[in-house]
């Protein structure tokens, strides 16, 4: 409540200017209505998910600084903070200055009225041990009766006071100065000494033995009961493990030549001149390559719309056959997919995923307008769009619904404040140094498994766009990291020219487009040829597949060579006339009609009586010639719709043959003979058990028995009118978990409300099936966050691809 205090009187003692920037710099934080009060504004503030939002998109120095305060237990002096972190010399004291004024910005950490720092109570908690220290001493010595603390005081020589705060008082006092520290271990027994110096150098993590206090145990290191005797150990009552040591001893013997990792200045890398007209000469040919191909990409979607997999997303082979049609890589098709898919140009329906009807919009503006909204949709995915393989190194499906991933975001984000950080004029000469940077301003985002060097996926991401081009940020880049639409789109239209409306058209059977072909040329091209490259410049070739297509899908040869002459730059080859005037007169000549079965006889009259029979009309009879007839239904249904009218036709094999109708007696397996009986006897044991059955019981006797049997149907679901739910955990399961029968669900709940360990049969995101058996469940809809010991790591599992669950035996 202290700390909230002197949050709410700091953020009132700021002038209007200063407060609408902390509010400006931390809108996640503040969600409507509006605070009433400087007070219910500092509460909101400091809500712990508030920091969790905020916390990724610091750059590594304020990360390090908050570790630092944390690891001093805030508040603190500055003058403490710049000693722990190392900075002496002037300009390093302005950039932590810098530092300290963008956490308070985002209310994070503020000065008192005391010239002491504070710091927000859960960003305290985001380390479990700040720079590699536990808890400080007074923390530590919580459950330490006074007893033992007289002992510590006397064991140090130092002459014990009366009550149990005044020896805990002086026993923190002594160990807070790190000279006394350092002659007290310089008296220790060398294995002391050395586990001492051992635990306090050792990096955060790192296993330690196991110290009962107190007394000595078989596994007591050497040296360890000597420090515990004098407090520079603690061990801590509430739970097994080792010994603790408190933040002030590890620091005292950390030397005063130690300082916590702090670095203000982003790492370098190797530059090379670049003009502004390089950088927007190559993002214009990335950004407009990319815009075609996009535009080809939708284009094959909407003629043909992707088939989802039964575990959801679109599957190497789909993506396979889109690439190919629209002569595009995998990068660039799901790059085009996740970023129509985040526009609303894309949607499921059913098992496919098939254009909206804001992509028949879409499909209309220039090309500068639709890269504008794929790029933009590509800046806050909260996902890698070109990630095609997961940490157990299985293949991703495009569009899989994967859990939201904001170190994903903030790689993104990265990449364009490490860009922009360049000096101007310069760009980095090879674009893979960027890695090092973005890792430097964002140190929490997301590297993915295949990546090779740091970064690599979203930096190819951002050259395919035309963001980063000549290893520097482009105005497209520019106009993306501020968040400016308008400027963007402007941008978008200087660098990308506008849709070609005209093909030129060869004697080879060619048609070229240079830069984007028009929506309605495209797809006149493409339903009239079949697109061979795409890109810069686009080409279809004509054939007389493609003309038969376009006559098949009920176009007329005057209409197609219509069409062609009205966007050909020039007079329609003769060569493609030809084409056209050929294909279309072979066009139909033969025709198939559908037909479940075929009628035929020796008498034209009673064929035609057949036809023209009102109560027949349901078989879809059709004369083909005046002995033939042939009939929607199948051959079994048109016998019997004819012998139902009085008719005797007979039915026919597929070889012409007069199928013989015999029907064969129904028989069924024998029933075995009990175990152990022979089979001399098997016969006469059934004979009486048949005998004994139908003398037992009559037909009376089985119906009132059968009346007044209880129902063996379990009961319903409770969605299906069945009782309620048993607890909250079962009905949020049962909402999310759509394959699981009721059972399972009660199974599944009482296992994360109990904390027990269970076992599931799971589709994952690529299909396939695997069981694993999990334990720490945590329930968070729609996902299931568990230690999973086939992995034997944590583990994200979506509630709705659980099939089934079963318990665990012993």
């Amino acid at each position: 409540m202290k700390s909230r205090s002197t949050l709410a009187t700091w953020l009132g003692s700021l002038d209007a200017s200063r407060l609408a920037r902390v509010l400006g710099t931390r809108k996640d934080a503040v969600s409507p209505p509006e605070p009433r009060s400087v007070g219910e504004l500092a509460d909101r503030l400091q809500r712990p998910g508030s920091v969790a939002l905020v916390l990724p998109r610091f750059a590594l120095p304020h990360l390090q600084v908050a570790e630092a305060l944390a690891a001093l237990a805030a508040p603190a002096s500055r003058d403490a903070l710049a000693g722990l972190l190392g900075v002496a010399d002037d300009e390093t004291t302005r950039e932590l200055e810098a530092v300290l004024e963008a956490l308070a910005d985002h209310a994070l950490v503020w000065p008192d009225g005391t010239e002491k720092l504070r710091m927000a109570g859960p960003l305290r908690h985001a380390w479990d041990k700040p720079l590699g220290l536990d808890a400080p001493l007074e923390e530590l010595l919580a459950g330490t009766t006074s007893d033992e603390l007289r002992g510590m005081l006397a064991a140090l020589g130092v002459k014990p006071p009366g009550t149990k705060p005044q020896r805990l008082a002086t026993l923190v006092e002594h160990h807070s100065d790190p000279g006394q520290i350092a002659v007290v271990v310089a008296k220790a027994p060398a294995a002391a000494r050395e586990l001492l110096e051992r635990r306090a150098n050792a990096a955060a993590g790192e296993p330690a033995q196991f110290i009962m206090f107190g007394h000595s145990s078989p596994g007591l290191e050497p040296g360890a009961r000597w420090a515990l005797e004098r407090g520079l150990l603690i061990q801590d009552r509430h739970r097994y493990g080792p010994a603790r040591m408190p933040a002030e001893v590890a620091l005292a013997l950390r030397g005063p030549g130690w300082h916590a990792p702090f670095q203000p200045v982003p790492p370098s890398a190797a530059s090379a001149a670049v003009t502004p007209a390089e950088v927007d000469h190559e993002a214009s040919a990335a950004a407009a390559a990319f815009a075609a191909r996009a535009t080809s990409v939708l284009s094959v979607c909407s003629a043909a719309a992707p088939a989802r997999l039964k575990s959801g997303g679109i599957g190497a082979r789909e993506l396979a056959r889109i690439g190919k049609a629209a002569q595009a890589d995998d990068a660039v098709v799901r790059l085009t997919l996740e970023t129509a898919y985040a526009a609303g140009l894309l949607g499921r329906d059913g098992d496919r995923v098939a254009p909206t009807e804001a992509y028949d919009a879409w499909a209309e503006q220039e090309p500068p307008e639709q890269f504008a909204v794929l790029l933009q949709a590509w800046r806050n995915l909260p996902l890698t769009p070109t990630q095609v393989r997961d940490e157990d190194n299985k293949a991703l499906p495009a569009l899989a619904g994967a859990p939201p991933c904001n170190g994903c975001v903030q790689a993104r984000h990265g990449l364009l404040a490490a860009a922009a950080q360049l000096p101007p004029g310069q760009g980095v000469r090879v674009a893979s140094e960027l890695g090092p940077l973005i890792a430097w301003h964002r140190p929490l985002a997301d590297a993915l498994p295949q990546d090779g060097t740091p970064f690599a996926t979203v930096i190819r991401e951002a050259e395919l766009f035309g963001v980063l081009a000549r290893g520097a940020l482009s105005a497209l880049g520019i106009h993306l990291r501020t968040g400016d639409a308008e400027g963007l789109s402007a941008e978008c239209r200087r660098l990308l020219p506008p849709a070609t409306a005209a093909a030129r058209i060869g004697a080879d059977l060619t048609a070229v487009v240079t830069g984007t072909p028009s929506a309605r040329l495209a797809a006149l091209l493409d339903s009239v040829a079949d697109r061979e490259t795409s890109g810069t410049a686009s080409v279809w070739r004509f054939s007389a597949g493609s003309i038969r297509r376009a006559l098949d899908a009920g176009r007329v040869p005057e209409d197609i060579e219509a069409d062609l002459t009205a966007v050909a730059s020039g007079p329609l080859p003769q060569p493609l006339s030809y084409l056209i005037a050929d294909t279309a007169r072979g066009h139909g000549r033969v025709r198939i009609a559908p037909a479940a079965c075929v009628l035929h006889g020796d008498e034209p009259a009673l064929l035609a009586e057949l036809a023209a029979h009102r109560k027949l009309a349901k078989l879809g009879l059709r004369q083909l010639a005046p002995t033939v007839l042939i009939s929607r239904s199948p051959l079994d249904t048109t016998v019997a719709a004819l012998r139902a009218e009085g008719y005797a036709p007979v039915a026919e094999t597929a070889e012409g043959t007069v199928r013989v109708e015999k029907a064969r007696p129904r028989r069924t397996a024998p029933v075995p003979p009990p175990r152990g009986t022979s089979a001399k006897d098997s016969g006469r044991i059934a004979g009486t058990r048949a005998a004994k059955a139908s003398a037992a019981i009559d037909s009376n006797t089985l119906a009132a028995q059968l009346l007044a049997a209880p129902p063996t149907i379990s009961d319903p679901a409770p969605f299906d009118g069945g009782v309620p739910f048993a607890t909250d955990t079962e009905e949020i399961v049962a909402g999310w978990a759509k394959h699981l029968p009721y059972g399972d669900v009660r199974q599944l709940a009482h296992a994360i409300d109990t904390g027990r360990a269970i076992t599931v049969e799971y589709v994952a995101a690529s299909g396939n099936r695997t069981v694993r058996t999990l334990s720490r469940l945590m329930l968070d809809p729609p996902y299931l966050e568990a230690w999973c010991h086939l992995r034997d790591a944590e583990r994200v599992f979506t509630l709705s691809r659980v099939h089934s669950v079963m318990s665990v035996p012993g």
